[in-house]
């Protein structure tokens, strides 16, 4: 059985963005070398989010998540997420955060993948979602990086 992966949209811009390169290439090689070995997961939200960006990306970035399973929000997801602002997990400007976690929560994927370090990818706040959902009995994804899942 394969681990499964939810990727959240930073990860999908990544892969066209050449104001960084380094994260591009190293996001361009998981996905071409080690993507397969896991169930890939988007959402409603993903594709929503991507398809508000300007074209020539916009086509290149729905076509890469065509194959990935995709999550679909639900009343629950939506009650999880409330909980991660109301208990100040997430600021509310950050709504959208919060619900790539908690879709990633409700539905028990293992790790949720972002290059987003200052509301996602960050100890403090890992902590604080892991401590909330388990006592809301939740599941809890890691949240890594591309750079985590790849091969030497």
């Amino acid at each position: 059985m394969k681990l499964s992966v939810y990727l959240e949209t930073s990860v999908i811009g990544a892969y066209l963005d050449n104001s960084d390169t380094f994260r591009r290439d190293l996001t361009i090689r998981w996905f071409e070398r080690e993507l397969a070995e896991y169930d890939a997961y988007s959402s409603t939200l993903v594709r929503r989010e991507l398809e508000r960006i300007e074209e020539p990306h916009r086509t290149g970035y729905l076509k890469l998540i065509t194959n990935f399973n995709e999550l679909e929000l639900s009343e629950e997801v939506g009650i999880l997420a409330e909980g991660y602002i109301s208990r100040g997990i997430f600021h509310r400007r950050f709504l959208a955060d919060a619900v790539h976690v908690a879709i990633a929560s409700f539905h028990k994927i293992d790790y949720f993948v972002t290059w987003n370090f200052g509301h996602l990818a960050n100890v403090r706040k890992q902590a604080r979602i892991r401590l909330f959902n388990t006592a809301a009995g939740f599941f809890s994804p890691a949240i890594i990086t591309p750079e985590f899942l790849v091969h030497d």
